[in-house]
């Protein structure tokens, strides 16, 4: 439902956006830029689609051998303690334990081709447990929003982005990114257990001190390597545990003396499927995107903040970056867009470019989840995952900006 109204918003405020310009300024041009973008944001959608196909294709013909081989059980095993108690839906043992783990597993590498296939799979998992298939369960919501709230140990595509832009060090984001995006797992997570009444025992504050662990050992290694290691370190690492899994997947399905090619087709013919399903979906956000932004809607939010701010006597330099924030959610490209325009804008080197980048890695892109992992299994009750998913991303954003003033001025 929350979706639905954010759906809606984003055609009416654009519409209303487009008349006032029109009345007020006398531009014309704006119901072209906006109907161009709509055209032009739906040939994107399919772009994605068919560019997921082959990703699809590949990971979910990989993962269907890991189940046949029994490595998504072992998964499931491994993490139960932890996640029978934040998916007390699922029961123990089941599919779905192993495909989650190993969704935010790649998540948390910055494996971004890798987790998509892995989540779609865990979502088929959960669809399977679902006595009403057109409304979302609590286990769906509570695997979308860590999904959104994005932990993400090496943020590998930020760091290349920053080095292709010039900058000094592009590697100087690296612990503003790790921490911001950390707080807003550990927010999103902890909330969402409020929601759903989860009990935080014992295990759960183990398992959340583990992981706050992980991040901190992880930022000590890398803030002990010389800048120009970190990239390359961190690029070989996700890299070679990407293809440690492929093998070791390949490895199991061999042990078990399954016939390894005809089921990696089985479940590549799944993926293909998967692609095609979720076009209408990523179709339905990114031209309501796209014309929101068009309008020009975006543009005087962000004026309207600054002046706010200004206002208020507060230090006005992050709102450069407010773009990057507010599109976040929204779009993936998008927001990379916006972060590449201010580093362009003011200089790779600038703490407002380094804000940006921050809060572009602080999240993941909450809408075009929701509207892909829910799409690919019919899902159209999406309940409160929308709210939950967009306060881990205003947590996130927060914690950036913040962080950003700590390590940068």
């Amino acid at each position: 439902m929350v979706l639905n109204w954010i759906w809606i918003g984003f055609f009416v405020v654009a519409f209303l956006m487009a008349i006032g310009k029109t009345i007020f300024t006398g531009d014309l041009d704006v119901w072209s830029a906006i109907m161009n973008s709509s055209f032009d944001q739906a040939a994107f959608a399919f772009e994605i689609s068919l560019g997921l196909t082959g990703v699809l294709t590949l990971w979910m013909g990989i993962m269907k051998i890991g189940e046949r081989g029994g490595v998504i059980e072992f998964f499931g095993h491994l993490i139960s303690p932890f996640f029978s108690r934040l998916f007390p839906g699922i029961p123990k043992g089941h599919p779905a334990m192993g495909a989650i783990f190993m969704n935010i597993s790649a998540n948390m590498l910055g494996l971004d081709n890798a987790a998509t296939p892995m989540g779609l799979r865990a979502m088929q998992e959960m669809q399977s447990l679902n006595p009403k298939k057109d409304t979302a369960t609590d286990a769906m919501i509570m695997f979308l929003v860590l999904n959104s709230s994005g932990l993400c140990l090496i943020p590998i595509s930020i760091m290349m982005y920053r080095a292709q832009g010039g900058a000094a060090n592009p590697t100087d984001i690296f612990i503003p990114i790790l921490i911001a995006t950390a707080v807003a797992t550990i927010v999103g997570l902890m909330a969402l257990c409020v929601k759903q009444r989860i009990r935080m025992d014992r295990v759960v504050w183990s398992w959340i001190a583990g992981i706050s662990m992980v991040v901190a050992a992880v930022t000590w290694f890398f803030s002990s390597l010389p800048a120009d290691k970190v990239q390359a370190y961190s690029t070989f690492g996700a890299n070679v545990i990407l293809f440690s899994v492929i093998i070791a997947f390949i490895g199991a399905g061999v042990k078990k003396r399954i016939n390894v090619y005809d089921t990696f087709i089985e479940g590549a013919k799944e993926g293909f499927k998967t692609a095609v399903m979720i076009i209408p979906y990523l179709v339905a956000i990114l031209v309501a995107i796209g014309m929101f932004r068009a309008s020009g809607a975006l543009d005087a939010f962000t004026g309207w903040v600054e002046t706010g701010v200004a206002a208020l006597g507060a230090d006005t330099e992050w709102v450069g970056a407010l773009p990057t924030m507010l599109m976040k959610p929204l779009s993936g490209s998008g927001s990379c867009a916006m972060m590449l325009d201010v580093m362009k804008a003011n200089g790779p080197d600038a703490f407002v470019s380094k804000v940006a980048a921050a809060v572009r890695g602080s999240t993941d892109t909450t809408f075009y989840i929701l509207a892909v992992y829910f799409g690919s299994v019919g899902v159209m009750k999406t309940r409160y995952a929308a709210g939950y998913a967009l306060l881990a991303d205003i947590v996130g954003a927060a914690a950036a900006v913040c962080v950003s003033y700590f390590f940068f001025t």
